[in-house]
């Protein structure tokens, strides 16, 4: 029984794409490849099945120093050629992967896993031996509650479906939300969901493990334009605490934690100010002080809040209560 016609082109361009992926085959030779029945095409068919392959975005090039056509360097049906800081960065990939752990981090793997499969045998190999990166993050480990929820609004979220679900929040109290869910914040090893909340009427972060008895309604909605998790999350150092106005933060840093203060982007917007003696003053444009002032106590007496003063007598009261319990 013959093929029909579009079945039978479908065959002879995925020939096609093997013979050019092979790299050695001049006009004439691509024509050899894909004969079919001992007949060869002409010379006008081969050029419009190239044409085609071009449009449809493969980067295949005639080589004229080897009388061959090639694809571009780097692309192959086969394998993906990587670069040693390609290859670095799968090989971290699947590092960050298992230091997160549970779904996100199995997520993170199975993409690497493919990507790995679709590798060189060189690069094989070298992702077997081990990363060269550890990273200390924390865990994320969802309770069997907390995954089904994940599951169901992450699903939500790409499908654009709003969710009713029971919340119960971190003041124990219990209430039926109903909400369209942007995105997620992943931070100290919970994840957050971004959502606008029908009720409240504006958005909300919701803890993940605190949520049960998902269910995904039929209603669906439109995401505002412009918004980004990423920039949402950048105003806060956990991501996940907001407030309508920014407030500026002027903290100064010992000459021996300077380096370590400047690499430390906890929050996007910011200004830095290196003095003659090594230390360094850092403006922070924060959505909430509080959390702030709980970050800099992290550096014990190698940090030092300086303005405004309001925040200075927020952190000098907090000090008093933590020195009283010792």
């Amino acid at each position: 029984m013959k093929a029909p016609e579009g079945e039978s082109k479908i065959v002879l361009l995925v020939r096609l794409l093997n013979a050019i992926d092979q790299g050695n085959h001049s006009f004439e030779g691509l024509k050899d490849r894909i004969a079919e029945g001992g007949k060869r095409p002409s010379t006008r068919s081969l050029r419009r099945y190239l044409a085609i392959l071009t449009e449809a975005g493969f980067p295949l090039y005639f080589d004229r120093r080897a009388n061959a056509y090639r694809f571009a360097a780097g692309y192959s049906l086969k394998r993906l050629d990587l670069s040693s800081g390609e290859l670095f960065g799968l090989v971290a990939l699947r590092s960050l992967g298992a230091s997160i752990g549970g779904t996100i981090g199995a997520s993170i793997d199975e993409v690497a896993e493919k990507l790995i499969g679709t590798a060189g045998r060189g690069a094989r190999a070298r992702v077997a031996a081990g990363s060269p990166v550890a990273f200390r993050l924390s865990e994320i480990r969802l309770d069997a509650q907390g995954e089904r929820a994940f599951a169901l609004l992450s699903s939500a979220e790409r499908a654009s479906r709003s969710v009713r679900f029971a919340y119960h929040d971190k003041e124990g109290k219990r209430s039926s939300r109903t909400v369209d869910p942007y995105g997620f914040i992943v931070n100290a090893g919970r994840v957050y969901c971004v959502a606008y909340d029908h009720t409240r009427r504006d958005k909300r972060n919701f803890a993940v493990d605190s949520v049960s008895n998902p269910v995904m309604l039929a209603k669906t909605f439109v995401r505002p334009n412009g918004f980004n998790i990423e920039a949402y999350a950048a105003a806060s150092i956990s991501g996940v605490l907001h407030r309508d106005e920014m407030t500026e933060v002027r903290v100064g840093f010992a000459a021996r934690v300077a380096k370590a203060a400047i690499a430390a982007r906890v929050v996007a917007e910011r200004e830095i100010d290196r003095r003659d003696d090594g230390t360094v003053e850092i403006t922070y444009h924060v959505a909430d002080v509080d959390e702030l002032v709980r970050w800099v106590l992290g550096w014990g007496a190698q940090a030092e809040i300086l303005e405004p003063a309001s925040v200075r007598s927020r952190i000098a009261s907090l000090a008093s209560e933590i020195s009283a319990k010792y």
